[in-house]
């Protein structure tokens, strides 16, 4: 089991999750962070200093939100195991079903 990060975060990206993870597995994608369910410990040190509540674990995604869930398996395995974000470059696209959502509405 990993955490997942959900759509809250698409156009938002925080990044305080990437500040709080002891193992680095947090990867930035164009529109949204995602956790490389490979390298994940489950410490979940991420869920609490999420500004806008995306990070669930696997087992508690909300139902609506379950592509999530795929969609950071699919991301990471594209990937492979780089063994840790900050010796990557930000990906340069997300997963296509991220890549598909209309933009997130802008704060008024």
């Amino acid at each position: 089991m990993a955490f997942v990060i959900a759509q809250p975060c698409v156009d938002v990206k925080d990044k305080a999750c990437i500040e709080e993870c002891p193992v680095d597995c947090i990867y930035e994608g164009p529109r949204k962070m995602y956790i490389h369910p490979g390298e994940c410990v489950d410490c979940g040190a991420c869920e609490p200093v999420c500004p806008v509540e995306a990070v669930y674990y696997e087992d508690a995604v909300p139902a609506p939100w379950t592509l999530y869930t795929t969609a950071e398996r699919e991301f990471a395995h594209g990937l492979g195991s780089p063994g840790g974000a900050a010796a990557t470059e930000p990906a340069t696209s997300d997963h296509p079903a991220i890549a598909a959502l209309p933009p997130a509405p802008a704060d008024s």
